[in-house]
């Protein structure tokens, strides 16, 4: 071992970034101490040990106790950091999994959001839509003419065992705009804008609108669709969605809840 190639632990420690009484430490738990020391005590470190001093300084961030790592470090071998190491690789999937998911949540909000400010209230007009996935929950089940609560309520309730996250913004389907002009507040199947669905509103030409209003609340927007298909030649060829773009998560007072809704449409062949 050379003598010249040994760092002081004032040098390792402007070499490596880590402070010195945190090597220190480090060398009273046994932890990573120095290579020699030298007759006046003094601690020198060789600058391979910066590899060591990396590696320390990941499993610190993936949140490995201390106490972990010199059980490891003491007695390593490559089976045994292997193994740690798959460990903490499941976990960072995990971890993963669950930012990306996050990710998608405030991403479609966010053009939730965006799309809602955007937007007049009076808005009607046919545009293409790209696929969008969704997760459906089961078939509705109305008495009368209930209110959405409950059925939405065991919608909540099954959606573990649908794998539906609530997290997402949740919307109303309807199997075709008579279902919609029949019974507004009171859709086919509820679904959430879950990015991982394997549920789909397919690609394709869509009669847009938007209202005002709370929860199921449409006004005449049903009736309007209708007479501005008629208007313009246009056929409902599809079943309709209605998302609410703004709602309380961003908006105090009921009455200005957006919703937006959309149904396929084609146009009717002029003979």
């Amino acid at each position: 071992m050379d003598d010249t190639t040994m760092l002081s632990i004032k040098e390792f420690s402007d070499f490596t970034g880590l402070h010195e009484s945190t090597l220190r430490y480090y060398d009273k738990i046994g932890l990573l101490g120095p290579v020699l020391r030298g007759e006046n005590r003094y601690r020198y470190y060789m600058p391979s040990q910066t590899i060591t001093v990396h590696f320390i300084k990941v499993l610190i961030q993936l949140g490995v106790p201390l106490a972990t790592i010199k059980e490891m470090s003491s007695g390593r071998t490559p089976q045994r950091v292997l193994a740690l190491l798959t460990q903490q690789e499941r976990k960072l999937n995990q971890q993963l999994l669950e930012l990306q998911t996050a990710y998608s949540i405030i991403h479609t909000y966010r053009s939730n959001i965006q799309a809602g400010i955007s937007t007049h209230e009076h808005d009607m007009h046919v545009r293409e839509l790209d696929e969008a996935p969704v997760i459906f929950g089961p078939p509705t089940e109305f008495v009368g003419s209930e209110p959405f609560y409950g059925p939405f309520m065991n919608f909540c309730s099954l959606a573990r065992e649908n794998k539906i996250n609530l997290s997402y913004p949740i919307g109303g389907y309807y199997e075709d705009i008579d279902a919609f002009l029949n019974a507004p507040s009171q859709p086919t199947r509820f679904f959430s804008l879950d990015s991982a669905g394997d549920g789909r509103r397919k690609a394709g030409q869509y009669l847009v609108a938007h209202q005002k209003g709370y929860y199921g609340e449409f006004g005449d927007l049903p009736q309007k669709l209708v007479a501005y298909a008629q208007a313009n030649d246009l056929a409902f060829c599809g079943p309709l969605f209605v998302i609410f773009l703004l709602d309380e998560v961003c908006i105090v007072e009921h009455s200005q809840y957006l919703s937006q809704v959309v149904v396929e449409v084609s146009k009717k062949p002029s003979f």
